[in-house]
């Protein structure tokens, strides 16, 4: 399979971010009682209203590096499932196949995790590393005892859409048969799915191979599949 980086970082850039946030806040907490503490410890000995607002600065900031920590770990957890469905592609698909990771659209104002393109078709590939019990009938969803804050399915399908339109829009790459497809996959062996009806296929990260390899859909030429990696790339610059 050939790797290419697309325009979008957003899951790096917020890991890094969020890093820097945390740490920061946890200095300041840290730094701010021990300072509370010297001052009783050696300087007054008694507590004063000052040192008894320190010590409310510093527990907000551990509330604080408490929120920034959660973020934290959303974000990472995100980068380590993109990181796992680049991995098993990779290993498992050849180089008549192309994957695009971080394509940023302006007329969506979000991210598509990858795009895989290859002799099946074009697949947009919405990556979640969710744990736990996961519930969908139709479009929703659900995690028990979570927060859901974005809908898989409807964030893939309007992805897609304007895939298609793109493609589409080309004189080039132009052809009523290219299959495109969007795709939900679950990447953290801890998911428990729970699939009722689905109006976008929600896959298991072991499965993400076969589906693609497998569908029986009119095939893309080499050189079709190259112009339209390049018409991708080009609506990025």
């Amino acid at each position: 399979m050939r790797k290419i980086n697309g325009s979008s970082n957003y899951l790096k850039d917020q890991t890094k971010k969020y890093l820097s946030r945390t740490v920061l806040s946890l200095l300041f907490s840290v730094l701010t009682f021990a300072l509370i503490c010297y001052q009783i410890m050696f300087q007054t000995r008694t507590i004063s209203n000052l040192e008894v607002m320190g010590f409310v600065a510093a527990l907000v900031g551990l509330l604080i590096f408490r929120f920034y920590q959660h973020k934290y770990q959303i974000y990472t957890s995100g980068q380590q499932g993109e990181n796992a469905v680049i991995k098993t592609l990779a290993n498992s698909l050849n180089d008549d196949y192309y994957i695009i990771n971080g394509v940023y659209l302006k007329n969506r104002g979000g991210d598509i995790d990858h795009i895989v393109l290859g002799p099946t078709g074009v697949y947009v590939l919405e990556t979640k590393n969710w744990s736990g019990k996961i519930i969908c009938n139709g479009d929703q969803w659900q995690r028990p005892g979570k927060k859901v804050k974005s809908k898989p399915s409807l964030q893939t399908k309007s992805y897609t859409q304007e895939i298609k339109r793109i493609i589409n829009s080309s004189q080039i790459s132009r052809r009523p048969d290219i299959w495109i497809e969007g795709l939900i996959v679950f990447t953290n062996a801890r998911a428990d799915l729970h699939v009722n009806n689905p109006t976008v296929p929600a896959l298991r990260l072991q499965q993400l191979s076969n589906y693609i390899k497998n569908q029986k859909n009119n095939s893309l030429t080499k050189d079709q599949i190259q112009k339209i990696v390049m018409q991708i790339q080009n609506m990025q610059s």
